[in-house]
């Protein structure tokens, strides 16, 4: 193995409910960090609106320094843990009440019960669809703009910003498999509902892309068919995952995969694709290696498997907590999020190539590519970062200063 030098190696190894985290350096890997999403990384946004998509009431955050903030989880989410990992001290805050200064670096855009359709959830009541994510970061764009001073300089700092998208999930549960209230199952199969998702999943990531969003990390759809709510529903056995849901999923993120290809041969743009089906199918066939002990019940809820009415206002939820993988009737536990965080990798693709090669952070491109050709890491800079996760689930980040035309891969 062949190291760049001088370099600062961080190793980042959470096992469930603990995060470990050796700090060499303090200030974060990148200059910024911004999320879109729905109910599994939403931190606040639904908070003063009228909807019945909330989480800011105990049990909630139960294992949260802030207590109940509107995280559906008893603790951490998936992209907090990813925002500690990569430096940032502070928790990411919810755009609802973000400040200026807070724009330069992390704000969260998500909004439980949205989707990529603009319909998806409104039996829930107000959310904030991906379309309207957007248009909220269009406004904090323009005024980056003003605090930068002008459009190109607002242009550069977000060219090197690493965005989190993952949408999708509510278009299912909230929409297609919700006969009573909407019609999209009558109207589509479940490819062409895929194909009807994904092309305007491609129309709304292109206005991302166009305001420069060029690091941007896809997350694939879990296995939603899996939740204590769909087995409390839909099956027999109450632990047996339900194969319609979870196979219409699957054909989703097969699209999704293909899309990343797309957008990656846009100029400057590196989207990946985090396999986060796979990793819960991992966590699934072997969860006591993971930690876990209880996989198809919510640690609190009401009901079969804790799943048929979510976590209650002031509820007592299970002491183990950190032995759950679902916290209530649909999101993870902290134990779940931290896991799925740390294991945020490409390991996507059935044809992906053990071997990680270091890119730029600080020019346009990204971290954990899948190794090219020569000449095509021939575009590194000084002082470039590489952020990756390992095949076996371990975060590493390399801070290094390399010269032009070096190329360095890591085998692993």
């Amino acid at each position: 193995m062949r190291w760049p030098q001088p370099a600062l190696l961080l190793v980042v190894a959470a096992r469930l409910a603990t995060v470990a985290v050796v700090v060499v350096r303090g200030e974060p890997q990148v200059p910024c960090y911004f999320v879109f999403g729905d109910l599994l990384v939403d931190n606040g946004n639904n908070n003063d609106i009228a909807s019945l998509a909330r989480a800011n009431y105990p049990p909630y955050g139960i294992d949260f320094a802030g207590g109940a903030t509107g995280r559906f989880s008893n603790g951490l989410t998936t992209v907090d843990a990813i925002s500690r990992l990569l430096g940032f001290d502070d928790y990411i805050p919810a755009y609802a009440g973000a400040s200026g200064d807070q724009l330069l670096t992390v704000v969260n855009f998500a909004s439980a019960a949205a989707g990529i359709r603009d319909e998806t959830g409104q039996q829930l009541g107000q959310r904030i669809s991906f379309g309207g994510q957007l248009q909220n970061y269009q406004a904090a764009v323009q005024q980056l703009v003003s605090i930068l001073g002008d459009e190109d300089s607002a242009a550069n700092h977000l060219s090197q910003c690493i965005f989190t998208v993952g949408m999708g999930s509510n278009d299912y549960l909230n929409n297609y498999f919700m006969p009573a209230v909407y019609s999209t199952s009558q109207q589509y199969t479940s490819a062409q509902y895929a194909d009807v998702l994904i092309g305007q999943y491609a129309q709304q990531l292109r206005t991302l892309y166009s305001y420069r969003a060029r690091k941007v990390a896809l997350m694939g759809l879990g296995q939603v068919g899996c939740s204590p709510n769909e087995l409390a529903q839909h099956s027999a056995d109450g632990a047996t995952c339900v194969p319609e849901i979870n196979g219409a999923i699957d054909i989703f993120n097969r699209k999704l995969v293909a899309l990343v290809d797309q957008f990656n041969a846009l100029p400057g743009a590196h989207f990946t694709y985090i396999n986060v089906y796979g990793i819960f199918e991992d966590i699934l066939r072997a969860p006591g290696s993971h930690g876990l002990t209880v996989t198809n019940r919510g640690c609190c809820g009401v009901g079969r498997n804790n799943g048929q009415v979510t976590c209650l206002p002031f509820q007592t939820p299970c002491a183990n907590r950190n032995e759950y993988l679902f916290w209530d009737a649909f999101h993870p536990t902290e134990a779940a999020n931290v896991l799925v965080g740390r294991r945020a990798a490409r390991r996507s693709r059935p044809t992906s190539t053990p071997w990680i090669c270091a890119r730029s952070l600080s020019s346009s491109s990204l971290y954990g590519c899948p190794c090219r050709s020569r000449e095509d890491q021939q575009s590194l800079k000084a002082s470039s970062s590489l952020f990756f996760v390992s095949p076996s689930g371990l975060l590493v980040i390399v801070l290094c200063t390399t010269r032009k035309r070096d190329v360095w891969s890591l085998s692993i």
